[in-house]
């Protein structure tokens, strides 16, 4: 898959999980040498529903606390 299908793939995942309470945001990274898709929570609660996979890109959960503004 080419880094375009991946950039696809967040875009949809944006769709589906940013706006949801303790979600921080998501990223195009590694998971085991393979790419996957990431979402940043704060808290655990924040990562019930988010999908597994979108587009056949894994999903990873990273609960990270809050983001703030620099």
């Amino acid at each position: 898959m080419s880094s375009k299908d991946i950039k696809a793939a967040q875009s949809k995942l944006n769709d589906l999980v940013l706006g949801r309470s303790g979600v921080e945001g998501t990223a195009i990274g590694l998971s085991r040498g393979d790419a996957c898709l990431k979402v940043y929570v704060s808290s655990d609660a924040a990562s019930r529903g988010i999908p597994a996979k979108v587009a056949g890109f894994p999903v990873v959960v990273e609960k990270t606390g809050r983001f703030g503004r620099l």
